[in-house]
């Protein structure tokens, strides 16, 4: 018997273009189409007079509180107190260092970010051992022709930067060296490690800096005087370095016992396992865990305020306390709210970059 074989089927209109994803994403259900509805509903209701407020009726140009005229938000604020958010009280002849360091590290972290440009290796041979001397010349001075500029007028964005990535950089290292502690068969090291790693966590951050700030000078000789910021330093540094101890702990365990087996097969050292085989496939796992607090960290350099360094928050509150722009706190919160939002995002976008491209989830290819 002879068949004749139909002409295929145009798809039906509701399935196909807009109509079709909002069908199949957001109204493929009862459920799904009631949490649509309120969710739009409460867009209209709350976000939408939120972006009026921001960018329709807002308030771009001016140098006064008068330019401000309208319920919209008045951004003058801002653009007139731009400076001192980014820089603090730092010269303002002399805040072109902190620009050439800013655009330096970015133009660093791109470099051995991007996949295709070459010399990484050199490059993150200076970014390790020069970068740190060449940033602390050009922030404080006092040398090659550069004016010394004291600790106590850093502040704002450029204090949050360098509270973050002398953290992360300083606080990453330490708590690779106490995870490694704590699974070590020395007792005398493993309970070192067990107590720093359980004395550092249990003890709030706004505590540490305070106690760094207050009582670390007494266990120095009163000759020996150490700045401010190197006591917040010094406390960011220890506290984070025991939660990152933790981080990295669970991902030495999720390597397979076969791992380790295997490097003793080989005749390996001690180092030369954790650094050639575990510590590579464990710090893929990590990357999560590691960013995460990364971020906790960021978030976390507000608490400096308590030892009177002026940070991004601190110097937009003080602004806020100025006479002639009191009422205008809303802005400069949501200014600096966005700008740490920024920063978080990116470091987190990344980290799901590098999580695909390292293949960190071990998904199998169909």
């Amino acid at each position: 018997m002879k068949y004749d074989l139909q002409p295929t089927l145009v798809p039906p209109q509701n399935t196909l273009g807009v109509l079709g994803w909002l069908r199949k994403n957001l109204f493929n259900s009862v459920g799904n189409s009631i949490a649509t509805l309120v969710i739009v509903a409460l867009f209209f209701y709350y976000v939408l007079p939120v972006l009026n407020w921001a960018f329709l009726d807002a308030h771009w140009i001016g140098e006064t509180r008068q330019d401000c005229s309208t319920d919209g938000a008045c951004w003058v604020f801002v653009i007139q107190r731009i400076d001192q958010f980014l820089y603090g009280f730092y010269p303002s002849e002399e805040t072109w260092r902190l620009d050439l360091l800013f655009f330096v590290l970015v133009a660093l972290l791109l470099w051995l970010a991007s996949p295709k440009l070459p010399a990484k290796k050199y490059v993150a041979m200076f970014a390790v051992l020069l970068f740190p001397i060449f940033s602390f010349y050009m922030l404080n001075g006092g040398a090659f022709g550069l004016t010394e500029v004291e600790t106590h007028k850093w502040g704002g964005l450029s204090l949050t930067l360098v509270l973050a990535v002398v953290g992360i950089s300083a606080s990453l290292p330490f708590g690779i060296l106490l995870a490694l502690g704590r699974q070590s068969e020395m007792p005398i090291v493993r309970a070192f490690s067990v107590v720093f790693i359980e004395v550092w966590r249990g003890v709030p951050l706004i505590t540490v800096l305070f106690m760094a700030s207050v009582m670390l000078p007494l266990f120095f000789p009163e000759e020996m005087s150490f700045d401010k910021l190197v006591r917040a330093l010094i406390g960011i540094t220890m506290f984070q370095s025991a939660y990152i101890a933790e981080v990295v702990r669970g991902g030495l365990q999720a390597i397979p016992k076969g791992q380790y087996e295997a490097a003793d097969s080989l005749a390996l050292s001690y180092w030369k396992k954790m650094t050639l085989i575990v510590l590579p496939q464990a710090l893929k796992l990590m990357i999560p865990g590691l960013v995460n607090t990364f971020i906790a960290l960021f978030k976390d350099t507000s608490l400096v305020l308590i030892i009177g360094l002026f940070d991004l928050l601190a110097i937009v509150q003080a602004a806020t306390n100025d006479p002639e722009w009191i009422g205008f706190s809303t802005e400069g919160y949501f200014f600096a709210g966005f700008i740490f939002w920024l920063f978080c995002f990116l470091m987190s976008r990344y980290s799901q970059h590098l999580e695909k491209k390292l293949k960190t989830d071990h998904s199998l290819a169909a």
